[in-house]
């Protein structure tokens, strides 16, 4: 399989690439600086420089040839409202379009659980943030492409451990950007998932049998 990262610089962006690579995937990802390409490429991951908040759909199609699925976990991580309308919500609808340019039909978005972080005093800007994510959630759903989104609860840096409770509602917790990654390579590959909403939070079940729970 061919995909398209977008957010390949990012925390789960970096260990999927990596993942899929190990998995004898190609993969292409997005970069912002020509500095970014050498990390990339040195573990056999290709690159295109570009900034998704000033790149059309027509561009960002053209960057998809032979591409089999996209992911979008690209994110603003809420630094400010600006930033998160242009990544989070104009980034992912732009992207949207632009696999239906291209005739790329799988399409894997990482969100975010809407209760996550829910009781911890949230600003303004997060809760700008989580309602740009519904949107962006419910603009992909209205689209003819065979998406799957999903939400994972509060993400953590922690080691991954391999088992997640995934279904299309979970209570929020956490959940590591390791174990969201390995899920997320089990989903581009399960392609009887499609046109589903899951939710992710720390579990008991191996993260391929949690998958596998999933289709139909």
């Amino acid at each position: 399989m061919r995909v398209f990262v977008y957010g390949i610089t990012g925390g789960v962006g970096r260990l999927l690439s990596r993942k899929l690579i190990d998995r004898g995937d190609r993969v292409t990802g997005l970069v912002r600086r020509e500095s970014q390409r050498a990390e990339f490429e040195a573990d056999g991951i290709e690159t295109v420089i570009g900034e998704l908040s000033e790149l059309t759909p027509e561009a960002l199609a053209s960057m998809l040839n032979g591409v089999d699925a996209i992911v979008f976990t690209a994110g603003s991580n809420a630094v400010n409202r600006e930033v998160t309308t242009e990544i989070d919500g104009k980034g992912l609808a732009k992207t949207v379009e632009a696999a239906q340019l291209a005739g790329v039909d799988r399409f894997v978005s990482v969100s975010v659980l809407p209760e996550a972080l829910r009781g911890s005093g949230l600003t303004d800007d997060l809760e700008y943030y989580f309602a740009v994510k519904k949107i962006a959630d419910v603009a992909l759903s209205a689209s003819p492409l065979n998406w799957v989104i999903l939400r994972p609860s509060r993400l953590t840096d922690n080691r991954g451990v391999g088992v997640v409770a995934l279904s299309p509602a979970q209570l929020h917790g956490e959940i590591s950007r390791d174990d969201v990654a390995t899920t997320v390579v089990e989903l581009l590959h399960e392609g009887r998932i499609r046109r589903r909403v899951l939710e992710l939070d720390e579990g008991s079940t191996p993260i391929l049998e949690a998958v596998h729970k999933n289709v139909g």
